[in-house]
């Protein structure tokens, strides 16, 4: 660990892999059902481990695992043992490092030039995800505990850790108890890791589940583990909003990663056009970066493509 640190203390913001669902469906593959596009580490890995070796070719610095539904829970629910949820999560990660140097072997000497060997971020997604219900957006998880949620995250972490990850990605992160739960397992479990945080909002001022964004970064202060904190899946919009908060409420490092500006809908697992259209993301970056100076990592979210990453690339520049 440290390396992650080291990443946000280059010049230029840290570019973050790009929505990996989206490019299965663009690829031709059906990605509905509760593990959506983790049902591939199953059966078809080859895909992932070409999607993540693209999305370095485009710029990423940092190649996050596809486990963001990939809970131990949620592979003992399609009919894996333990055992067996266990080494496709170890799996995640041999794909993430093996498309990193597939990748970097591919670059040539001058397009590594300003650029940082690729990290692997261990995907922790939400427990929301494992609920497939769409409550990324509601934070609504009925009487859950919190000693519950460090259950849920505790075995997947565990083994990130065991696999050498340089960051975790705590990411798409709705509910204020789960943050809280996860900000506890680190500190007390595994004060190594290093990690960002990553929350979702509806209106750019309260977390979605109603907390106030002052509550959240709170938390952080049990947790010197969490490096950076920001918002990815909201819309642009509702993003700049986040930034516009958090720069005024704490000096961690700020990252954002949206969707495209449109809406999902749990229930039917398909995307609608939201209020504001389809936004260009690389655009927003682009403005982002000067407006925000405490902006360390970029990306997309849902909706966005490796052409994407790319143009985030090229509008930000080298370190």
């Amino acid at each position: 660990m440290g390396k992650f640190k080291q990443l946000l203390e280059q010049e230029r913001p840290a570019i973050l892999h790009g929505a990996l669902g989206t490019e299965l469906e663009a690829r031709g593959y059906d990605i509905s059902g509760n593990l959506w596009s983790a049902k591939f580490l199953l059966d078809g890995s080859e895909v992932i481990q070409t999607i993540h070796r693209d999305y370095v070719l485009a710029g990423a610095d940092i190649v996050t695992t596809s486990t963001y539904q990939a809970s131990i829970a949620s592979l003992v629910d399609v009919g894996l043992s333990v055992d067996e949820a266990k080494e496709l999560i170890i799996k995640s990660v041999s794909l993430a490092k093996d498309a990193r140097e597939e990748a970097w072997i591919e670059l040539s000497q001058s397009e590594k030039q300003g650029r940082h060997y690729p990290l692997i971020s261990g995907d922790v997604g939400p427990y929301a995800a494992y609920l497939a219900d769409g409550s990324e957006y509601t934070g609504e998880y009925g009487e859950v505990t919190k000693e519950a949620l460090k259950d849920f995250h505790r075995p997947r972490i565990a083994l990130f850790v065991a696999e050498e990850v340089d960051l975790l990605a705590l990411e798409t992160m709705p509910n204020k108890l789960e943050i809280k739960a996860l900000a506890e397992l680190l500190s007390e479990e595994f004060p190594q890791v290093e990690a960002y945080l990553s929350i979702t909002s509806q209106d750019g001022k309260f977390l979605s589940d109603g907390t106030p964004l002052e509550e959240v970064v709170e938390i952080l202060a049990i947790c010197p583990q969490i490096l950076a904190v920001g918002v990815n899946c909201s819309s642009p919009s509702v993003s700049e909003k986040i930034l516009e908060s958090l720069s005024d409420l704490t000096e961690l490092p700020l990252l954002a990663y949206p969707n495209s500006g449109e809406i999902y809908d749990g229930k039917t697992q398909t995307w609608h056009h939201g209020e504001d259209g389809v936004l260009s993301v690389p655009d927003c970056q682009a403005k982002w970066k000067n407006q925000f100076p405490q902006l360390k990592l970029v990306g997309g979210c849902c909706r966005t493509r490796p052409m994407d990453i790319a143009r985030i690339k090229k509008q930000i520049g080298k370190i």
